[in-house]
């Protein structure tokens, strides 16, 4: 179907709308909208398959505005296509409480399918999105059934693809072969600071292609056959990814300012907004859509919801077919999967690292949740993240549950973000903890998004030992605690580590990290029947009573610490308390009586004790409280030496303490342990 003066409209109807809220703001950056509304609209008119009043059905069409600065390209086409968001809306651009903020957010506005602006993170989202659309459909597809069948679209500028997280998701993309990932790429040669070739020369399309994508081009971003015929050579391309290089002009149609980066970050200005509207020959006032565009955009809808209303009813004959199938299909669409966790038993040793116990744990678990997606970045026989017999996800087998990321951290954190956006799937992976920082922007959006996903960070604390100061996690903990919404657990053995597991798998409204060690840590007693009091975040694990008593906390390993000081200290008769903080942040959320149960008031001669930097404990010991941690980096050596010589004794910990103890400790309680008459 050819394309009209109707459709060019329309094109120019994104663009003012685009402008006028904009300048409405005085506050925005309107040459991509300007540049890329016509490619965005061939994209949502003549391809993306989704409606306003199916926004969760699982089998629409994905589309990513990379270039979350863009964001009003994204708002008006949301208008345009019946999402909620009024006109009102628009002319609340970036203003306080509105459904348009400066950058889309998932879950804020209806129809944004990710949370997008830092440049790179939507191409690693829609990678992890384009996944999750091929393990559906290797798992429940049968021949002649397609009950997910769909394709992921982004839409990216030059400054994407210059972000190191891109170029690991599409080189993750070609390795992976996915073929319904399609990538818009506005290439408009202008960056914030002037023009790309002052700091971007690279042979984007070679580099593409040596990834393993079909790489396409059109010279001429105005015009809507040559887009269209992209796009649809784009969908023959079933076992490549596809980038299709869009030439466009930053802020079209103003006279002054397209062309250059004057264009990208601020309003145009009363004058050169007149000037781009009369080269468009708009002649409306401002925030206007002619009633040819809405009757448009509404047939565009009605085709939708055929497409839409086509697949329900073929859902019900998949469902006739192969019901047992239809119904687990049912339940991990709505996230309804349900674990009988006193089902749940893997064998824990006496001794062993929480690594260890995770490995078992989460391989006991996965018979009950169909759709776990493992993953590590290419430390699975470290991070113990492979599911055993579940195969390799790939080219060969979709349906394979164990994902290789390769030495791609950042690319992993954005493809999981990605993969809990879809639905229907529930991801984890891991690395060791110090690699947490490539994997922290990731992170951050997950966060803001709410969404679930399962980070499991190993090798917890210096006892890492002869991998020296540059895999000895120092900041890394007090840093994913400082990550507002942030879940982070560091347990204290075996069955803690079952219990975090739980605790993920449960509350499934933010994601969730998981600290654990590489050396090995006794059971705990008592830990297996504290179940309440560990979804508290802290509690008592062991206390010798009196008024006043010294009062030590702690986390993971260094628990098993400071408990032998604690029973050191009751045999004398000093009254002490030991407190296992098992999440801060679940803590933070109790009730104040319940933190004064734990932590009472009047008791201020308070250690914490940790394997790293101290900033996260001082809110609990006060200013009287007194921290055993690390503010420096670690040091190589055999992991029992390093842990000694940074401190973490029973001794020295006793030694700190002699000014608070009501009897003062003999030396050779300091050093054996046993008082002498």
């Amino acid at each position: 179907m050819s394309f009209s003066e109707i459709d060019q409209l329309a094109v120019n109807t994104i663009r003012t709308l685009s402008i006028d809220a904009i300048e409405r703001a005085n506050s925005g950056h309107p040459g991509l909208p300007m540049g890329a509304a016509p490619m965005a609209y061939v994209l949502w008119t003549r391809f993306l398959q989704h409606h306003p009043d199916h926004s969760d059905w699982i089998n629409r069409d994905r589309f990513v505005l990379s270039a979350g600065h863009g964001s009003m390209l994204l708002y008006s086409l949301l208008h345009l296509s019946g999402y909620d968001v009024s006109i009102e809306d628009i002319k609340d651009f970036r203003q306080w409480g509105s459904k348009t903020p400066g950058h889309p957010e998932f879950g804020h506005t209806h129809g944004v399918e990710a949370t997008t602006g830092p440049l790179g993170q939507g191409i690693g989202m829609a990678v992890g999105m384009a996944m999750a659309e091929k393990f559906l459909a290797a798992k429940y597809n049968r021949p002649g059934r397609h009950v997910v069948d769909h394709c992921t679209y982004v839409l990216c500028g030059d400054g994407n693809l210059m972000e190191g997280v891109a170029a690991e998701a599409a080189s993750l993309a070609g390795h992976l072969q996915l073929g319904k990932l399609i990538v818009l790429y506005d290439s408009n040669d202008i960056s914030l600071d002037g023009p790309t070739a002052w700091s971007f020369t690279e042979d984007v399309k070679s580099r593409f292609q040596a990834y393993g994508w079909n790489v396409l081009l059109v010279e001429d971003g105005n015009n809507l056959e040559e887009i269209e015929n992209a796009i649809r050579t784009a969908h023959t391309s079933v076992s490549k990814p596809t980038l299709i290089q869009v030439k466009t002009i930053i802020g079209y149609g103003a006279p002054g300012k397209q062309g250059s980066s004057e264009a990208h970050g601020s309003p145009l200005g009363p004058s050169e907004a007149r000037k781009a509207k009369q080269s468009y020959h708009w002649d409306y006032e401002p925030f206007y859509v002619p009633a040819e565009v809405r009757e448009l955009f509404s047939r565009v809808a009605t085709r939708n919801l055929t497409i839409f209303e086509e697949w329900e009813n073929g859902l019900k004959s998949f469902s006739r077919d192969y019901p047992e199938l239809a119904e687990e299909f049912a339940d991990v669409i709505d996230g309804g999967t349900t674990i009988e966790w006193d089902k749940v038993d893997p064998e824990f040793d006496v001794s062993m690292a929480t690594r260890d116990a995770f490995g078992r744990v989460i391989n006991a678990v996965a018979p009950y949740v169909p759709t776990l997606l493992g993953g590590s970045a290419d430390l699975s026989s470290s991070n113990k993240t492979l599911l055993a017999g579940e195969g390799h996800f790939g080219p060969e087998n979709y349906a394979g549950r164990n994902v290789f990321y390769g030495v791609r951290e950042h690319a992993m954190g954005a493809a999981m973000s990605g993969i809990c956006l879809h639905g229907g799937v529930i991801p984890y992976a891991g690395t060791f903890l110090v690699f947490a920082g490539y994997m922290s922007p990731s992170i951050r959006l997950t966060v803001l998004m709410k969404q679930p996903a399962l980070y499991i960070f190993t090798h917890d604390s210096i006892a890492v030992g002869e991998d020296g100061p540059t895999h000895q996690p120092i900041e890394q903990v007090s840093t994913l605690r400082s990550i507002p919404g942030l879940t982070v657990f560091r347990p204290v053995d075996a069955n803690e580590t079952m219990q975090s597991v739980r605790y993920a798998l449960e509350n499934r409204h933010g994601p969730v990290a998981l600290v654990l060690t590489r050396q090995k840590l006794p059971l705990l007693s008592g830990v297996l029947s504290r179940e309440d009091d560990f979804a508290k975040g802290a509690y008592v694990l062991y206390e010798n009573p009196g008024d006043y008593p010294v009062i030590l906390l702690g986390t993971g390993s260094e628990v098993h610490l400071i408990l032998k000081v604690g029973k050191r200290l009751s045999d004398i008769g000093q009254p002490v308390r030991v407190v296992n903080v098992t999440s801060m942040e679940l803590f933070d959320k109790q009730s104040q009586a319940y933190k004064d149960e734990v932590l009472p008031p009047a008791c201020r001669r308070r250690l914490a004790v940790e394997m790293g930097h101290p900033v996260s404990w001082y809110k609990y010991v006060g200013l009287d409280g007194k921290v055993l941690g690390i503010d420096t980096f670690g040091a190589s050596g055999p992991g029992d030496v390093v842990v000694e010589k940074y401190g973490f004794t029973v001794e020295k910990i006793l030694n700190l303490l002699q000014d608070w103890l009501e009897k003062p400790l003999s030396p050779t309680l300091l050093t054996d342990g046993v008082e002498k008459p």
